[in-house]
């Protein structure tokens, strides 16, 4: 049986070439898509990582408009009451306020100084944002990657007076690792209810890297002119102590056996106002995010099953037309005793021989070309995301800055590695479309007697 098989196989070279096109390019196409999808999971899984059993306390703007900057003004003395919650692991607390440098410079673009009128040049000449925060690792804008540490060390909850500058600002005023600064309470922010007018002598212990995506009105929606500080120091530049102080927002970690849903709702029966505030799961800070990590499934779940699906078909009307030409082969062959199982047999180890090479080409192929597949099927998901993004920007006016870049940050890169085990699961999948296939297509034929073939073949 094998034997009639290869031969019949090596006799209609070209048919059986075509099948194994079919079935090559369709497998490897399956294989790329389950690539895709495994490097999906991998890149996602990477980026949310330190934020999947997180969330996140912000204030509800609906009911509360915040600092008069329109900042958060979460309490402290509202954090504590969740901090010592037995389901809390950690947390991580950020201020957001304004200081000058003290004899240096900011970063200014062509852009920023068209849009800053004499009053603002002359008030906000020095100012920069600062991100007062008790542990920068897992600060939001860190683990989305907008900011980058390239030098030093991160922030962490025993540090005062300790800052992490940006490159650019740190060369452009000739600053390194080491070096201190002072900053100083900017009276014309609004924000310094106070009226505070501190001094904080700050030392640099980190240097962070990152670019705007956006356009930016203003110098101080530029990362260059970001600081990430201690809390102290943020706090105290507003005249405050970390208790004192109002707090933009708190991510609260949940402790590992614990559900994210149940610890959420165990919480929002505290005595908080819960008027004032939202508990938001951190990954849904990320919108953008998650629509590219879906956006890059749907296709990968379309590749794949439309690979499937065609080889299914297009191996059916093959098959038909081949076991339509070979009615006679059949009749003479049932008319010799030999069973209809087996001459189904043969059919399917003729299709084993054709399938092993287009398997094994397939496994090359999808290696040489899953790369460039994975990153035009990326930039597709992206750009369309990127123009959604920029339409809703114009509509709604939305600023710039490392918050708003953080909250449009989609998969930048995909690692497509096509696998043994993606190929198994290739092999199996295709191998039951092409049975499927074989028995749709010979089902009518064999259930004729020789007779019927025979005529039907004249």
């Amino acid at each position: 049986m094998i034997r009639n098989a290869f031969r019949y196989v090596t006799r209609k070279f070209l048919k059986s070439f075509i099948i194994l096109l079919v079935v090559l390019f369709m497998s490897a196409l399956s294989l790329i898509s389950l690539s895709i999808k495994d490097a999906t999971d991998k890149a996602s899984e990477k980026t949310f990582s330190n934020i999947t059993n997180s969330f996140s306390m912000e204030i509800n703007r609906q009911t509360n408009p915040g600092t008069p900057r329109g900042g958060g003004n979460v309490k402290g003395q509202d954090i504590k009451k969740i901090t010592d919650s037995k389901n809390i692991d950690g947390y991580v607390k950020r201020i957001n306020s304004v200081a000058d440098l003290d004899g240096y410079d900011i970063i200014e673009t062509q852009e920023t100084l068209e849009n800053q009128s004499a009053e603002r040049a002359k008030n906000f000449k020095r100012t920069v944002m600062l991100t007062g925060v008790n542990d920068s690792k897992k600060e939001k804008k860190f683990i989305s990657g907008v900011y980058k540490l390239i030098q030093g060390r991160h922030l962490n909850s025993n540090d005062k007076n300790k800052i992490l500058m940006h490159k650019d600002l740190a060369e452009k005023n000739k600053l390194k690792i080491g070096d201190k600064i002072r900053l100083r309470s900017n009276l014309f922010d609004a924000d310094n209810e106070k009226g505070a007018n501190e001094t904080v002598e700050v030392e640099i212990v980190g240097i962070f890297d990152g670019h705007n995506n956006g356009g930016v009105s203003y110098a101080q929606e530029l990362y260059e002119n970001t600081l990430i500080t201690d809390v102290h120091t943020a706090a105290k530049i507003y005249g405050n102590t970390e208790d004192t102080a109002v707090y933009q927002d708190v991510t609260f970690f949940v402790k590992g056996n614990k559900k994210l849903d149940y610890v959420i709702r165990e919480l929002s029966k505290l005595d908080i106002n819960w008027e004032e505030y939202n508990l938001i799961k951190s990954s849904s800070n990320y919108p953008a995010l998650q629509k590219s990590i879906s956006g890059i499934y749907s296709v990968a779940n379309q590749l794949f099953y439309g690979s499937l699906i065609f080889a299914g078909l297009v191996v059916s009307l093959l098959l038909f037309l081949w076991m339509n030409a070979r009615r006679k082969e059949i009749a003479v062959l049932l008319s010799l005793g030999i069973s209809k199982a087996q001459i189904l047999g043969q059919f399917a180890i003729e299709l084993v021989l054709i399938t092993i090479p287009a398997f094994i080409a397939s496994y090359f192929l999808a290696s040489s070309t899953g790369k460039l597949i994975g990153n035009n099927v990326l930039q597709k998901v992206t750009g369309d995301i990127a123009k959604q993004i920029a339409k809703e920007a114009g509509s709604r006016s939305l600023g710039g800055g490392a918050e708003v870049d953080g909250f449009n940050k989609t998969i930048t890169s995909l690692d497509v590695n096509v696998t043994i085990q993606a190929l198994i699961y290739v092999i199996i999948f295709m191998s039951i479309v092409l049975i499927i296939s074989l028995l749709i297509s010979s089902s009518s034929i064999l259930r004729k007697e020789p007779k019927e073939l025979l005529n039907d073949s004249k």
